[in-house]
Parts: C-alpha cells; sequence; structure tokens
C-alpha cells in the first residue's frame, strides 16, 4: 500500500528544483546514447517493480539465515545467487555468497576470505588488475606482488611461476582476472594450476574476477576454464553490467566450508555476520531475478551473441578504415589506439596508455559504431590523434 502520509512529495520542491531534475534527466537521456567505453548496458526497464520503492527494504546479514528484520528479499536473493550457482558451476551443497555493491565488493570479499583462511598468504595479480585491487590490498594489509602481464592482457605465466618459486614458503592468493578491464583477457586457469603443480604447491587460494566475463563465458561454445569447475574458490561477477541496473550491484560466489571458519553469530539483527557490509541493497536483487527470470539461459544467449556481432562488426569497419582494432577470444571488449581527447569525451570511452575500446554492450548497435568510426576518420585526417 502506497504510503498516504509521505515525508517528501513532488509539490513540496520549488518550481526551479524540479526544473533541475528535468534538465538532469535530459542530460542522461543526451548522454546514454553516447556511452561505448564502460561495461554497462542501459537496455532495462524495472518499472513494474517501481511499487516496492516505497518500503524500507534492507538485505542485512546472511541471506541464507532468519533474521528479526522482515522487511527484506532474502528469498529472492537466494534464488538469485542459485542462478549464478549455476552459471558457476560451483557445488550445490557446497557454496555460499550473497549479492554486492559492485564487482569491487566481490573482489574485497574474496580476497579477505583468502586472507582469513591464509594470513601468511601473499596474494598475486597482473598489471592488467582492476585499479581497485591495490586498493583493496591497501585497506586489507595483504602481501602483494604484482606480475607482469603478456601484450593481449593475461598475466605472464613464467613471471608467475618465478616470483612463486621464490615465495614457496607461504601459500599464494591468486587474483585471477577473468576477462581483464582493458582487453577483456582471461588468466588461463589451467596454466595457473599448472605452475602451482610443477612447484608442488598444495596449499593455495584462487580468487576470480569475472566482473563482465562471469556472464558471457557460461553462454558460449569453447569458453577459456574460469569458474570453480576449473578450480576457483571464489568468483565475483557484476550485476549492472551485462544484465543491467539502474543501482551498481553484483554477486559473490565462495566455497560454503571456507565461508563458515569465519563466520560470527550477532544478537542484534538475529543472524550470522557473513557479508563485508551490514545494511544491503535489497532492490538490487529483485532487479536481478527479474531479469533473469525475464530473459532465461536462451535469451541471455542471443544477447552475448549480438555483442559479439556487434563487436566483429566493429573490428572490420575499423580495419577497413585502417584502424588496428582487436579483441580477446570470447571478449566484447574492442581494443583500439587512443583517440584525440574530443573523442574520448564525446564517447566516454576509457583509455590506458595507448589504449582505447569500446565494449559492445546490448545497447550498442551498429549505428554507434558507424557514428564513431566516422569520427575518428575526421580526426585521422585532422591530425589530431593523441
Amino acid at each position: 500500500m502506497i504510503n498516504k502520509h509521505p515525508l517528501y512529495t513532488p509539490d513540496m520542491l520549488s518550481a526551479e528544483d524540479r526544473a533541475r531534475l528535468d534538465k538532469l534527466l535530459e542530460k542522461f537521456e543526451y548522454e546514454a546514447d553516447r556511452f561505448l567505453g564502460y561495461p554497462c548496458t542501459r537496455d532495462f526497464d524495472f518499472s513494474p517493480l517501481f511499487p516496492f520503492m516505497f518500503y524500507p527494504l534492507n538485505n542485512v546479514g546472511d541471506p541464507f539465515e532468519d533474521t528479526t528484520f522482515r522487511l527484506n528479499t532474502h528469498d529472492i536473493e537466494c534464488e538469485v545467487l542459485e542462478y549464478f550457482r549455476e552459471y558457476t558451476e560451483a557445488p550445490k551443497n557446497g557454496f555460499w555468497g550473497y549479492m554486492t555493491n559492485g564487482g569491487t565488493e566481490g573482489n574485497m570479499y574474496g580476497i579477505y576470505l583468502a586472507r582469513e583462511l591464509h594470513p601468511n598468504g601473499v596474494v598475486y595479480y597482473s598489471e592488467d588488475t582492476h585499479y581497485s585491487v591495490a586498493k583493496i590490498l591497501r585497506l586489507l594489509h595483504a602481501r602483494n606482488i604484482m606480475i607482469r602481464s603478456l601484450p593481449n592482457g593475461e598475466i605472464d605465466y613464467e613471471d608467475l611461476k618465478e616470483t612463486l618459486r621464490i615465495h614457496r614458503d607461504v601459500p599464494p592468493i591468486i587474483f585471477a582476472n577473468i576477462g581483464t578491464t582493458m582487453k577483456g583477457a582471461v588468466d588461463n586457469l589451467d596454466k595457473i594450476k599448472a605452475v602451482l603443480n610443477d612447484l608442488a604447491i598444495r596449499d593455495y587460494y584462487i580468487h576470480a574476477d569475472a566482473a563482465l566475463s562471469g556472464m558471457i563465458l557460461p553462454f558460449v561454445k569453447d569458453p577459456q576454464p574460469w569458474n570453480f569447475r576449473s578450480g576457483v574458490d571464489s568468483v565475483s561477477i557484476s550485476g549492472h553490467k551485462m544484465i543491467g541496473s539502474p543501482i551498481p550491484c553484483g554477486v559473490v560466489i565462495a566455497k560454503k566450508a571456507n565461508v563458515e571458519r569465519i563466520a560470527r553469530s550477532v544478537e542484534y539483527i538475529g543472524t550470522l555476520d557473513t557479508t563485508l557490509t551490514g545494511s544491503r541493497n535489497a532492490i538490487t536483487p529483485l532487479f536481478l531475478w527479474y531479469a533473469i527470470r525475464a530473459q532465461g539461459w536462451e535469451g541471455f544467449r542471443k544477447i552475448i551473441l549480438r555483442c559479439f556481432k556487434t563487436a566483429d562488426y566493429a573490428i572490420t569497419k575499423f580495419k577497413q578504415a585502417g584502424i588496428d582494432a582487436w579483441r580477446n577470444n570470447n571478449s566484447i571488449t574492442v581494443v583500439f589506439p587512443r583517440p584525440g581527447p574530443q573523442i574520448m569525451k564525446k564517447w566516454q570511452l576509457a583509455v590506458h596508455g595507448n589504449h582505447a575500446h569500446i565494449i559492445t554492450m546490448p545497447h550498442v548497435e551498429e549505428r554507434h559504431i558507424n557514428a564513431i568510426l566516422q569520427d575518428l576518420i575526421d580526426d585521422m585526417k585532422k591530425g589530431n590523434v593523441a
């Protein structure tokens, strides 16, 4: 039932404040059609869920446990987690997880869990790892060593092996990129495990950052090894990227036995304190549940095939124009030389060093590729390429 006595109503705002909101909405509508450089889709409509916005929902505590705070969507959250259990091939009766505020929180949880299990462990991550991981390592005071990357963005397996050889006396915590930020590269888990096996390292932990690719690899014919069946101990996947959400969100999935070793009971909320945050978003589980129920496995497969088609279209058109463009296997990240600042600003492109990329999310169409390509061609004619 809608609140009959709301604290805030539109008529309480001044005409100036209402005009400001209208102007902000116009800005977002304009910018959303020139949004090519970041892995967030805008193709969603959650208006049927708006009535839930009238309640102070809060998913505090462990989603699998009862709590004294009843205004929650824990049951919906658990259904979402079960879908991701299937996507990641986690053990049916041996997994645990929760919905996070996004990939960074999921990665923090994975490293936190690994550090609690291996207090003396060293975290190994490549130079192509997302910038937030260095911050996480500082926050957790976790010992860490950065490993070189290969040209395509994968971790350098030889550098990893030689570095591990020097530090064989402490358990390694491997932070594996399942789709790097700039190049969409997937660290090969089979090669990483082969390195560990060659060095006779038996006590280790592998966390997978599958922010975007965790919703791509389950739906392709020949995915790289990346999930629990391939040997990971935890995985983080974003929800607002391939699935879509107006609020950043994600999931972290881990082995239940590992989580149980660090769980604590909290009387105040009447449940276990197993998550990183106290209060948690209870609306985002509804968004992901709605999207997953609406699309289903086959729906997501078709969406991802369309994204690949757009990526290949972009590469073909760019190469025809003399622009070196490429993508990694099973990636929708199209990498090309860094353009001039005006194009970067107009199309909201992510750049690093000499590289830029377009990520062909579901909302990106051939018309977008044609438009940015024309801008690139015009810019090259003017000699404005960075």
